[in-house]
């Protein structure tokens, strides 16, 4: 992922405008952000994006409501729902939930719920769906020496037989 850079001045003594662009919501305002979302979903159908994997991604977020904020910035940033792209997200938020301390300052969406959601999702048999979660969720947990690899043990039966022909060294 690409690092974001943020930009500098020389001149210390000034104060970075926080003016919203024009057409363009301020962060902090929530019907903005409604908004925005509302026009990325019109946009995503309307560029003939499979609706399949956009629901699942609609779904996902009503049943994990944590993802919410991840949902509402992806949006934002992508100006339309890509449920690949997501997902990436949705991966980094669920294994940091299953390698979380008790202590953790912001809880991350429940590892548990993500993955009985999509073992549900994953055995409907709808190859769009079992294509988002195959490549962008399976394919994208850790490798074997990487942190947090352990979730591969957690996956249900039809996950994890796909993880198995996805990823069969681990």
């Amino acid at each position: 992922m690409p690092q974001i850079i943020p930009p500098t001045t020389t001149d210390t003594t000034t104060v970075p405008d926080t003016t919203p662009v024009p057409d363009q919501p301020a962060a902090d305002d929530p019907a903005g952000i409604a908004a925005t979302i509302a026009a990325a979903v019109a946009t995503t159908t309307a560029t003939g994006a499979d609706p399949a994997g956009v629901r699942l991604v609609h779904d996902l977020v009503g049943h994990v409501p944590s993802f919410e904020d991840a949902y509402a910035s992806h949006v934002f940033r992508q100006g339309e729902v890509l449920p690949h792209v997501f997902f990436w997200d949705v991966v980094q938020a669920t294994v940091r939930s299953f390698l979380a301390r008790d202590d953790a300052r912001d809880p991350e969406p429940d590892w548990r719920r993500t993955l009985d959601f999509l073992e549900e999702r994953c055995g409907r048999g709808d190859a769009v769906v079992d294509e988002v979660i195959v490549t962008s969720f399976l394919g994208d947990l850790p490798s074997p020496h990487e942190p947090g690899h352990g979730i591969v043990d957690r996956l249900g039966p039809v996950m994890a037989a796909r993880f198995d022909r996805v990823r069969p060294t681990g």
